[in-house]
């Protein structure tokens, strides 16, 4: 039976959704989205799911609530599976309780899957505990979204002021001065701590600390805006102690992965952990160009070769995708010996249970040749998986050295169709610290879809480039830049450290 799923999406931070949520949107036949859930799950989404965007931001609807409620309905008497994800907690000022009483009016079925509130989640990363055993036993959440011309109020402003120990406020930023008034005028000292929290969990994440009677005026001066919590109570005092997030060293830092989306997620979860906000400007898609007769008959012959040479992850993935096709496994190396040209291929070859007999200390072609020439592999038949389109170092070597050398194009880099527009609205914003590259291709690819003059003047207000190695920083140069970050050694793990290093 087709059913909707009411699913909290989280407070912002992708990786904060619950593990039933993510697997009921990723099987889901559409999806409804509002604002404030977080764009990088739909990423977890069937290709050929329905997406369907209702806004709900502050009032601004693309939908109003009572088309939403059709809309759902309509989809599930569809026969289709719906996901409703929604910013937060579905039942935390959410309005998921009237989405599931019209599913109910209408005879269909429903479940709810809680997500992580905003209230929690943003002031915890802003290192405010809403309890404490010293400062608080009790929360309150409220809607600040409540109408100040209204001759009633619908809170109970005497016991809130003075009989929870922290108060949480949603969207409460455009009437923080009425909501501060009323809390003071009903026995609230105005020196009671008080916090708000933009964006929490989220690279845009922020938070300032005052006080009930100062919080107004500090909101008005900084332009704060909304998506705001504010957080009143002796917590807001553990801020300074407990902010655990903002001491992040890239807290803040945008980050430009230039690496093919199948790719990009090692880098990006590494720089996360930072703190960093990625933004992800893939300039390279992969595809596959294994599949020909000769590439077939090469790999029924494996045993004629001594050494199979491995150059990439995508060398690996695509050569056991050519096995798989030709009724083969890993057994059919057996004969060979292996080389890896870096941890993650030698760390991708483990994954298929082959451990390299060669990894080279340095990771660029020349150290590889130096490496295999010392072990022999002039005298006999050499196989190098890799890319259609590659430097010629090491095979040339290798043959000049006196070994017969096959290279087997596995693949293809091209360039990827991405818009770079959102790219540059953020680099306009000043929400881009640094741009990072980890192939030529991802260089050249780049200044295709973003002329170097277009860069230019970024880079000379301070915007960072940032190479995974020489021969990458080589082609940067041609372009008439020069990398400000390479590590010493050339791998993923050492480029982020790099700009950790360059960031502090």
């Amino acid at each position: 039976m087709a059913k909707a799923y009411l699913i909290g999406a989280g407070p912002g931070d992708p990786g904060l959704i619950t593990v039933k949520g993510q697997r009921v949107l990723a099987e889901a036949d559409v999806v409804i989205y509002d604002y404030l859930a977080s764009p990088e799950l739909l990423a977890v989404c069937r290709e050929d799911a329905e997406r369907i965007y209702v806004g709900k931001k502050g009032g601004d609807h693309t939908l109003p609530q009572d088309e939403i409620n059709a809309l759902i309905v309509a989809k599930v008497r569809e026969g289709k599976n719906v996901a409703r994800l929604k910013g937060g907690d579905p039942y935390i000022f959410g309005r998921g309780a009237e989405e599931a009483e019209e599913l109910l009016a209408a005879g269909l079925d429903f479940e709810v899957v809680p997500g992580v509130t905003s209230a929690v989640a943003g002031p915890a990363y802003a290192g405010i505990p809403l309890t404490h055993r010293r400062y608080a036993s009790s929360v309150a959440f409220i809607t600040g979204h409540e109408d100040p011309t209204k001759p009633d109020s619908a809170h109970n402003w005497q016991a809130l002021a003075t009989g929870t120990s922290t108060l949480c406020f949603f969207m409460g930023v455009k009437n923080l001065p009425y909501i501060t008034e009323q809390l003071m005028k009903h026995g609230m000292r105005p020196d009671m701590p008080a916090a708000l929290v933009r964006w929490g969990t989220t690279p845009r994440h922020r938070s300032w600390v005052s006080t009930v009677g100062q919080i107004a005026a500090l909101a008005e001066r900084e332009k704060i805006e909304a998506p705001a919590m504010l957080v009143v109570g002796e917590v807001v005092r553990l801020r300074d102690t407990l902010n655990w997030f903002e001491r992040q060293p890239l807290f803040r830092k945008g980050v430009v992965i230039t690496r093919s989306r199948e790719q990009a997620s090692d880098l990006k979860d590494l720089l996360a952990r930072h703190g960093a906000f990625c933004h992800e400007f893939p300039t390279i898609a992969v595809a596959p160009c294994w599949d020909t007769p000769t590439t077939r008959k090469t790999v029924a012959r494996l045993a004629d070769f001594g050494w199979v040479v491995f150059t990439s992850v995508n060398g690996v993935r695509f050569f056991w995708e050519t096995l798989a096709a030709c009724g083969q496994d890993s057994r059919a190396l057996a004969s060979c010996r292996v080389a890896a040209i870096g941890p993650a291929t030698a760390q991708a070859l483990g994954e298929r249970g082959i451990v390299p007999d060669f990894v080279p200390e340095r990771f660029v072609a020349e150290s590889a040749l130096e490496g295999l020439l010392a072990r022999g592999a002039a005298s006999g038949a050499v196989l190098i998986p890799r890319a259609r389109a590659a430097r010629d170092v090491l095979p040339e070597g290798l043959s000049q050295a006196g070994a017969q050398v096959e290279v087997l194009p596995m693949y293809e880099t091209r360039l990827a169709e991405v818009d770079p527009a959102p790219t540059l609205k953020l680099l306009q914003e000043g929400m881009l610290h640094y741009v990072t590259f980890t192939s030529s291709s991802t260089v050249e690819n780049f200044f295709s879809l973003v002329p170097p003059q277009t860069l230019r003047p970024f880079v000379e207000q301070g915007l960072r480039l940032a190479c995974i190695g020489p021969v990458t920083a080589r082609t940067l140069e041609r372009f008439g830049f020069f990398a400000h970050i390479q590590p010493h050694e050339y791998t993923i793990p050492a480029l982020v450290a790099a700009l950790v290093e360059d960031a502090g």
